[in-house]
């Protein structure tokens, strides 16, 4: 091809820059090739429609070493009214949600007299256990149909983008936060400059926020390159979230490591200026330890891109072994990270029968770029399949439980990262270490 590179590391376009520094991106650490949105599921009637596939490869800047993918569409096509996502299908989610509200109010000192609000509040899957608990809360929601499930809880929800601007206009209608909650926003952001000062003018004095994303230790060591989607601009590690939130005059005096999402950081912070809480331990150690790691080096990332096309090499033989066997394979999910595994991997229905998912706002539906239909899932229970892929692997605990009822056909479960395996006691506790000791 006219103007192509054999270095390891592509030229990229001189007009990326990185997202928080704006220095020119110039390290690669995988390309996914091409991908749609992933929320963006087929409805029957659009079918015969063509879809739009954007470029899904991940840079990591040399500066200030914030791994992050370019921006190909923004967050109005992202999070438009059609949000195929609603966080309350998860019953292990929601019983995360239900511990640390209970959590909070007790470590905080939450009543009657504060005020919680959350950003990406989706369908009110935490906040309605803080108003179980007598708590004023504010939901802060995009996706105006995801917004109506949780005002239909009787959580108060405003439909907007988060930033400075909405911080300015939804303080001074309702007060500012004494906790401000973000699970799984951080990383979807695009403008993190705006995204992070407004948290710095919606915190009250003395105030609290808390953050939970993916830590990108995890992603990188557990081979999770499914986690890669445009909806997720951004892989995070501490010391590059340490640096962000410091840049804005937050200080980040807390830090826990979660199971969640296959290896989540929960973040907690405070103004720089309030002073008064003594910062954690676990906040230097796990500054020290990812630096020792040589997160803020190249080398890190280096072998990455090879294990993942080792992954998909591996998940394609067996699919393949499979069908040549004579067996039939179901999925199990159609989240974000099954359409980055599918389309990545070029799986469709030759290989892979059906898909099924517990949100009804998915059945009936196909998932975008593999065009694999998804029904409820009693359609397992028809099929019989042989095997059962699961695509939310980091759930996996929770439908295998759910799907007890497939091992009465011998039929097994398949999880694909951090590679392909077999599942033989599904339901084993040693299974499920999804956040091994370092």
């Amino acid at each position: 091809m006219s103007g192509s590179s054999t270095s390891r590391n592509p030229v990229i376009p001189s007009m990326s820059k990185c997202r928080f520094c704006s220095a020119p991106l110039a390290h690669s650490v995988v390309d996914l090739g091409t991908s749609p949105l992933c929320q963006k599921h087929v409805r029957p009637e659009d079918a015969r429609k063509p879809e739009l596939f954007y470029p899904l490869h991940v840079y990591v800047c040399g500066a200030c070493w914030l791994v992050q993918l370019e921006e190909f569409a923004g967050p109005e096509e992202i999070f438009a009214e059609d949000y195929a996502y609603f966080s309350s299908y998860s019953d292990s989610w929601l019983g995360h949600a239900r511990a640390y509200a209970g959590m909070a109010a007790g470590r905080f000192g939450l009543g009657p007299g504060s005020l919680v609000v959350e950003v990406a509040s989706n369908d009110g899957y935490l906040l309605q256990y803080f108003v179980e608990q007598g708590i004023p809360v504010l939901g802060v929601e995009p996706a105006a149909n995801v917004a109506q499930a949780a005002r239909e809880k009787g959580v108060r929800t405003e439909v907007q983008f988060f930033g400075r601007a909405a911080a300015r206009r939804l303080s001074a209608q309702y007060g500012k936060a004494s906790l401000l909650v973000g699970n799984n926003v951080l990383a979807h952001v695009p403008d993190l400059d705006d995204f992070v000062g407004g948290i710095k003018a919606m915190l009250a004095e003395g105030g609290v926020l808390t953050m939970e994303f993916p830590h990108l230790q995890r992603l990188i060591e557990q081979n999770q390159f499914d986690t890669i989607y445009h909806e997720h601009f951004s892989y995070l590690s501490f010391v590059v979230v340490h640096r962000i939130f410091a840049h804005h005059g937050i200080t980040l005096f807390d830090v826990e490591e979660l199971p969640t999402h296959g290896g989540s950081l929960r973040i907690y912070g405070c103004h720089a200026e309030d002073g008064g809480k003594p910062v954690s331990n676990r906040v230097g150690a796990l500054l020290e330890r990812e630096r020792r790691l040589g997160m803020e080096t190249l080398a890190y990332y280096a072998g990455f891109e090879e294990r993942v096309k080792a992954a998909k090499r591996k998940l394609l033989e067996f699919l393949i072994g499979a069908r040549r066997e004579g067996k039939t394979v179901a999925g199990y999910g159609a989240p974000g990270k099954g359409n980055t595994l599918l389309n990545y991997c070029g799986i469709r229905t030759d290989l892979l029968d059906f898909t099924v998912d517990r949100s009804p706002h998915k059945q009936g539906n196909f998932l975008p770029g593999t065009r694999i239909p998804i029904f409820a899932p009693d359609k397992i229970r028809d099929a019989r399949p042989d095997y059962v892929l699961i695509l939310p692997w980091n759930l996996r605990e929770e439908i295998c439980r759910q799907l007890s009822y497939v091992e009465a056909w011998g039929g097994k479960f398949v999880v694909p990262i951090p590679e392909v395996q077999v599942l033989e006691r599904p339901v084993a506790e040693e299974v499920f270490n999804l956040n091994p000791s370092s």
